[in-house]
């Protein structure tokens, strides 16, 4: 058996190769994600797994609890995946993190593209918000204290949500309900028609119907943006051009570029023993604990 650091010094290293090789390569994003949650333990965490919130098997949300919460914050993580790849299980890292920061966390899957176009992921989106709130009490968290946050795909699921009024209305969840908005990486305004992604749109969609930073209500609640300098997959002006439409709409926003880091790179940062590769993590907690109640 091998000593503890040396074991910590091994897994370091694994990762870092796998997260540089899918940097560079685009192709091993799943890879970093199994590398990542096998690096990470949920001893003394509350986990409930599998928790349905819709009628779909992909209608289901991890919940990752500090052990004895009591009136906790609550975050909603939305996984990434061109909304056609992704799910709950790959991000446990993110849900095993903001859980030791002493929120409640959900992590959640959603219905996929192109068999679900949108806006199916996000009302899943919606959806799922509803039912953590419903029954946030039941793992300690505080209803009325609720974060969404997503990553690229999931990003856009989670600004289009809250933003735009239509999909928690929908929902039946209070427009005043969420507290704060944490989007990484996100695709929030660009024209998918001829790309690979129009896959999750429909067929007709224009950019102007479905891109988040159209739909922005002026008393959405204030926005974290974290962009990756050096994003090949998402590229920073989406993030600049959703914080224009924030700050056209009166939007409280932070806005924050984090050079040197890549698409994967900036969400594998959340990881608590990842913060060398950048602040994603340090960033999101200091948001939570401004924007959160007392």
């Amino acid at each position: 058996m091998l000593p503890p650091s040396v074991r910590s010094r091994r897994v370091l290293t694994l990762l870092m190769g796998v997260l540089v090789t899918a940097g560079l390569v685009g192709c091993s994003q799943r890879s970093a994600q199994d590398t990542l949650n096998g690096a990470v333990s949920t001893n003394g965490l509350d986990v409930v797994q599998n928790v349905p919130y819709g009628p779909d098997a992909r209608n289901r949300m991890d919940v990752y609890s500090p052990h004895g919460a009591a009136n906790a914050p609550v975050v909603l993580f939305v996984h990434g995946g061109s909304w056609e790849g992704g799910d709950k299980d790959g991000h446990k890292f993110v849900g095993e993190s903001l859980a030791r920061a002493g929120y409640v966390t959900a992590v959640m899957s959603y219905r996929l593209a192109p068999q679900n176009r949108y806006p199916t992921s996000v009302q899943d989106t919606a959806l799922a918000l509803k039912v953590l709130r419903d029954s946030a009490k039941t793992f300690g968290g505080n209803p009325d204290n609720v974060f969404v946050m997503g990553h690229s795909a999931g990003a856009f699921n989670a600004v289009e949500a809250v933003d735009n009024e239509r999909w928690l209305r929908e929902a039946g969840v209070p427009i005043s309900a969420v507290r704060g908005v944490i989007g990484v990486a996100g695709p929030y305004s660009y024209d998918f028609r001829g790309m690979s992604s129009a896959r999750a749109f429909p067929v007709t969609a224009t950019p102007d119907e479905v891109m988040p930073d159209r739909h922005v209500r002026p008393d959405a609640p204030p926005h974290l943006l974290l962009v990756a300098g050096s994003d090949r997959t998402v590229y920073p002006q989406n993030g600049e051009h959703m914080l224009a439409a924030l700050k056209q709409a009166g939007v409280p926003v932070t806005f924050t570029v984090l050079p040197g880091m890549g698409h994967i790179t900036i969400i594998a940062a959340m990881t608590r023993f990842l913060g060398f590769l950048g602040p994603t993590r340090q960033d999101v907690i200091a948001f939570i604990e401004a924007h959160r109640l007392p």
